[in-house]
């Protein structure tokens, strides 16, 4: 059961929705075995330059600029104890089962002596040779013969998969005790140059330039580099010395094979081993497997003579690796087995080393760590399968773990090792994501398992999907779905171990691999994380465009949670490039106020609102399509303080009347059911005496020519039905007075007939509000006829709406319902 998605995993049930199975009372006598409840997600806080990264597993990691009382303090070197305490937790650890003989340093002698002698003058030496040839068993011997020439001492590290950038903090969390602290670029430059240390890589895979770059950035260390002939060399200005490192002559291999066996060797042997030599032009590492060949041959010899002393009938099982006869006639390995001899040395291993070698071969040659053996090979003893493979030279350190010796990868995958890899890659990422989410194991650990966990999810991720009649035959999950829940585990914890690089890996493989299976939720998450990881490398432009693609898809599902938690991060990253985004996102996750209209995400049919306060007020109307000639219509856009909102109310209010008026000449046609008969035009509305609004004069309530109607307050938050209720939009609304003058002047209206005296008395104000309802409204308090000639004709009616919403009102107008359709107006906001 996955310790962190609690709930039925039993025969495929996973999450089918049926009903759960009760949970069994908890003993009060025992209540620590009891069930407990689901594990909180585990956030870790990190200082990263001057940001403060909060790694969330759940909504993706945040970024904000680090607070003052946050600053990490300028680190310090740690101690030599220190730092000889951490070099014995960076090393392999040590095989279980009996100790395994350590085999001397044979004709390297002289080879060692130079190495120390150019590493005391301050000189950077690359050690060059092919696999196998003893590289890292020279390199051991020369650091302890250099613990004393540095005042920083001997530092390990590996260039296994690892960038200049990479070596220079593992370089740094070497020396300086920084926890959950991880300089930028220009402090980390800053602290290397004052490290003074004999620096010891081991599998170097660059060179030329990427190499000059790790030797500028420490002038103060000398280098001793292992590499292979394959890796580029250094470059002429690096002034780094070269040694080449060679294989063994005939009588060191005869040494070994003694050593290893420990006994002499016979005549026959002897000429075996000559052969062996010839061929494996003296590498080290195939006398090592040719010992362990004979080692196995002596131990059938001793089963057979135990069988033939005491006549003890033994039923050989069925699955034995190999047959066991008479000691007398058990043969020499043939030349072609020993110089392949991983095949016939894995096939006289036990069952659970054999189970190891499965693993390793589906795992592209990462041997995973012995505590994960027993799980992965279904054994309790697995863990023992470690020094087996170690006792036969099969695997090889590299780093703080173990892999395939050079060579036996391709040996076991021509031997049928390779088959049903799938399946095994398959376990594999479903135990690591298992592990990797688990409350009790740490993120050091989970780095430190790095390159297997990696391995998993790259050998899930690139399976093939399978068929489509074959999805839900299956109760596992398949393959790309595991390998998205290994990312998604395995990525907070890469990042909250300071592993950046086996982070950003696990976020690209998570990224495809969940495109592949369609989990938008997941891609969204990884692409917000590569986000976070170029913002923390001061990538801008690639963070803005991973943060925009991540909110994007976020969008689509809803997710509001996660694309705020975009929002701020695309906002400091247009904060430190001096760019608004496209969206206009400030840090808390909202609207810029600054940010230009044309730039606001806008729903589709919504029109956009104004932004609270007086820093920006917007006034829109979207216009028909295609208008007619002469229709009438405004489209303002007001951007600053309230005097230019007064002014822009001023003439959109203007715009409102006319509308209004032509409406009303074109509908007075002596129906007495028509609108004309009802509304009668108001006074007009002008701008105020301190330029602080719009003000008109109320309407005379003993005027009116016998009219019933009244004038009421006009309401500024019309609801969707047209009726007026609480305010309950939160969104800052602009209520403008359309004006009754059709002149456009300002000062004492005038009268729209000629024989229509100036006391006429005043029409109801219209109301414009935005943006729920665009329509203006009127309530009738007179009459009034406009005349004909002076309203355009043929003009489509639009989606707005006048309407006279007055509780007294008996009509109500609107342009797109109650209008006649050969009204030429077009009524405005």
């Amino acid at each position: 059961m996955d310790p962190n998605n609690p709930g039925p995993v039993e025969h495929g049930h996973e999450g089918d929705g049926g009903t759960p199975r009760p949970r069994p009372p908890r003993d009060p006598l025992t209540p620590d075995f009891g069930p407990s409840a689901p594990a909180l997600a585990r956030t870790v806080r990190l200082v990263s330059g001057d940001l403060l990264l909060t790694v969330n597993p759940v909504d993706g990691s945040e970024v904000e600029p680090c607070p003052p009382g946050q600053r990490t303090e300028r680190p310090v070197k740690r101690t030599a104890a220190e730092r000889a305490e951490r070099a014995r937790a960076v090393r392999p650890p040590v095989p279980a089962g009996p100790a395994q003989p350590r085999l001397p340093l044979l004709e390297r002698q002289e080879e060692r002596e130079r190495l120390v002698r150019l590493l005391a003058r301050g000189r950077s030496v690359r050690l060059t040779g092919p696999s196998g040839s003893g590289r890292t068993a020279l390199l051991d011997v020369v650091a302890e013969d250099c613990s004393d020439l540095a005042p920083d001492g001997v530092i390990r590290l590996s260039g296994y998969r690892r960038t200049t950038g990479e070596l220079l903090y593992d370089l740094f969390a070497a020396v300086y005790d920084a926890p959950g602290y991880r300089p930028e670029r220009d402090e980390l430059l800053q602290l290397a140059r004052e490290i003074g240390a004999v620096v010891v890589l081991d599998d170097l895979e660059s060179g030329g330039s990427a190499l000059d770059e790790l030797l500028d950035a420490t002038p103060e260390c000398a280098f001793l580099l292992s590499a292979t002939p394959e890796v580029p060399a250094p470059s002429a200005g690096s002034h780094v010395e070269e040694v080449f490192l060679g294989g063994l002559d005939r009588s060191a291999g005869l040494d070994i094979l003694e050593r290893s066996v420990g006994r002499d060797l016979t005549e026959e042997e002897a000429n075996w081993a000559g052969d062996l030599w010839f061929e494996s032009e003296g590498l080290p590492l195939r006398f090592v497997q040719a010992g362990a060949l004979l080692r196995q041959r002596d131990r059938q010899r001793a089963d057979a003579d135990t069988f033939d002393e005491f006549g003890v009938f033994r039923e050989a099982p069925v699955d034995a690796p190999f047959d066991t006869g008479d000691g007398q006639d058990v043969p020499l390995p043939s030349l072609a087995e020993a110089a392949a001899a991983a095949p016939l040395l894995a096939s006289r291993l036990s069952a659970p080393a054999r189970e190891t070698l499965k693993f390793a071969v589906a795992l592209g040659g990462e041997v995973p760590d012995q505590t994960h053996l027993p799980a992965l090979a279904d054994d309790t003893h697995a863990d023992a399968a470690l020094g087996e493979l170690v006792g036969c030279a099969l695997v090889t350190p590299v780093g703080s773990r173990y892999r395939l010796a050079t060579g036996v990868q391709a040996q076991l995958e021509a031997a049928g090792y390779a088959t049903g890899a799938e399946e095994y890659a398959v376990k594999a990422a479903r135990h690591y994501a298992w592990w990797a989410g688990h409350p009790s194991v740490t993120p050091e650990r989970v780095s430190a398992e790095a390159d297997a966990v990696l391995a998993a999810l790259t050998a899930a991720a690139a399976l093939p999907p399978p068929p489509a009649e074959d999805e839900d035959e299956g109760e596992d999950e398949d393959a790309g779905s595991v390998a998205v829940r290994l990312a998604r585990q395995a990525v907070p914890a890469f990042a909250a171990g300071l592993h950046w690089g086996a982070w950003e890996r696990a976020l690209r493989s998570g990224a495809e691999a969940s495109r592949l299976a369609g989990e938008v939720g997941e891609q969204a998450y990884f692409h917000h994380e590569l986000g976070i990881l170029a913002l923390c490398g001061g990538q801008l432009e690639r963070a803005r465009t991973e943060l925009e693609a991540s909110i994007g898809l976020r969008g689509a599902l809803a997710d509001k949670r996660g694309t705020v938690a975009g929002r701020r991060a695309l906002a400091l990253v247009a904060d430190r490039s001096g760019v608004t985004p496209p969206g206009g996102y400030t840090a808390a996750g909202g609207e810029a106020p600054d940010a230009r209209p044309e730039e606001r995400p806008k729903p589709d049919g919504m029109p956009l609102a104004a932004v609270a306060g007086d820093t920006a007020t917007l006034v829109t109307h979207q216009a028909a399509a295609d208008p007619a000639p002469g229709a009438g219509g405004v489209r303002t856009l007001v951007k600053g303080t309230r005097r230019n909102l007064v002014a822009a109310g001023a003439g959109a209010a203007l715009a409102v009347v006319l509308g209004t008026v032509v409406t009303l000449g074109m509908t007075s046609d002596g129906d007495t059911q028509t609108p004309s008969d009802s509304v009668r035009v108001g006074p007009s509305a002008s701008q105020g005496t301190n330029d602080d609004g719009l003000g008109a004069d109320k309407a005379d309530d003993g005027a009116g020519g016998g009219s019933d109607a009244t004038t009421s307050p006009t309401p500024t938050n019309p609801g969707p039905d047209g009726t007026y209720g609480t305010l309950d939009d939160p969104t800052p609304r602009v209520t403008l007075r359309p004006s009754g003058n059709p002149t456009g002047t300002r000062g004492t209206t005038p009268s729209t007939s000629p024989s229509e005296p100036p006391s006429k008395p005043p029409t109801p104000k219209p109301s414009a509000s935005l943006p729920d309802s665009p329509s203006p409204s009127a309530s009738p308090s007179g009459s009034s006829t406009p005349t004909p000639s002076d309203t355009p004709t043929d003009t489509p009616p639009t989606s707005n709406s006048v309407s006279a919403p007055a509780p007294g009102s008996p009509t109500t107008l609107s342009g797109s319902a109650s209008a006649p359709a050969s009204s030429g107006s077009e009524p405005v906001l």
